[in-house]
């Protein structure tokens, strides 16, 4: 079963838990910003796919093909949850055409690629004894350059508080220039003690963790930052109301995040299932953010599709 996907809704308490206690801390840290109407944290927004025959005719062109799916999308929104390369070490001619096809977007500038650390890395050899498919990995996303946004590595379920050594050292050898998010999902990590202590650890080394929202794992829910730097994984489930009431409050939390002092934030919106209803749903967060946030975030254009015999 997709991770987090649960057949009941209506049980899900879907309300947002207050702050992690050590948020306080990353606030305190952050230095003034000026107060003036020129200053907007950095938000990136966009999903988890570009490969959907499903767009063609309402975020793509009708007459789309799947070679250009990556262009188009890149038009439409301003970063990407790339789970491509949890799956696959990118080739320098991958990394060539999505620099190409980010190139030249007067409609989307500054478009960012959010890569996945390999699953053979983190869930098959579970950080250990990965040195050189770590550097081929690093070496190729890094060549991404500007169009490099935040890197995640999202460890296994098996992978506990008592492997933190392990994760420590392996965090260590990145390179500083790499920004990297960590997303746990072993459920001892959100005790509360050892919780705030890992964000503390987090902290310290400059690196950031995720934050999901998903119904059937509410503990990944954690509310806390390491860094004034947000990581979102906003999980829908295919066009449920529910999943408007949800970006609803999570708009106003960001508004009081952004108060506070949250920079930026990557705000990665599924669908859920095959994530058809993504990009309306992105669209909604769009229009609320720059609502409710005093934002400027550039809207998608999205057509109606049109249903064949639906003219009649």
């Amino acid at each position: 079963m997709e991770f987090g996907k649960t057949p009941n809704l209506d049980t899900v308490n879907f309300a947002l838990p207050p702050g992690a206690p050590f948020n306080a801390r990353v606030w305190a840290a952050v230095e003034p910003t000026p107060r003036n109407l020129s200053w907007q944290p950095q938000v990136y927004i966009g999903g988890p796919i570009w490969a959907n025959k499903d767009y063609v005719g309402k975020v793509y062109p009708s007459t789309a093909k799947e070679r250009d799916f990556l262009h188009y999308y890149t038009r439409q929104f301003n970063t990407i949850e790339l789970n491509l390369t949890h799956y696959q070490i990118p080739t320098a001619g991958m990394i060539a055409k999505w620099k190409t096809e980010a190139t030249g977007s007067p409609a989307r500038p500054g478009f960012t690629y959010c890569p996945k650390f390999p699953q053979i890395i983190s869930h098959e050899r579970l950080l250990v004894a990965s040195e050189s498919l770590t550097d081929e990995f690093v070496n190729a996303i890094l060549s991404l350059e500007e169009f490099l946004g935040m890197s995640f590595l999202q460890l296994p379920p098996s992978f506990g508080p008592e492997k933190w050594p392990v994760l420590e050292t392996y965090l260590k050898s990145l390179p500083d220039e790499l920004d990297v998010a960590v997303e746990f999902r072993h459920p001892d990590w959100f005790r509360p003690q050892i919780w705030n202590q890992t964000l503390e650890r987090l902290h310290n080394l400059h690196r950031h963790v995720v934050i999901t929202d998903v119904a059937g794992r509410r503990d990944v829910l954690h509310m806390g930052l390491s860094s004034p730097v947000l990581t979102l994984r906003f999980i829908a489930n295919e066009g449920h109301p529910t999943d408007y009431s949800r970006a609803d409050a999570w708009v106003q939390r960001l508004k009081t995040w952004f108060e506070k002092g949250l920079q930026t934030a990557y705000l990665f919106i599924h669908g859920g299932g095959d994530n058809d209803t993504a990009p309306e749903l992105i669209l909604y967060w769009t229009r609320q953010l720059n609502q409710h946030c005093g934002l400027n975030l550039r809207e998608p254009v999205l057509q109606p599709k049109v249903v064949q015999g639906s003219l009649f």
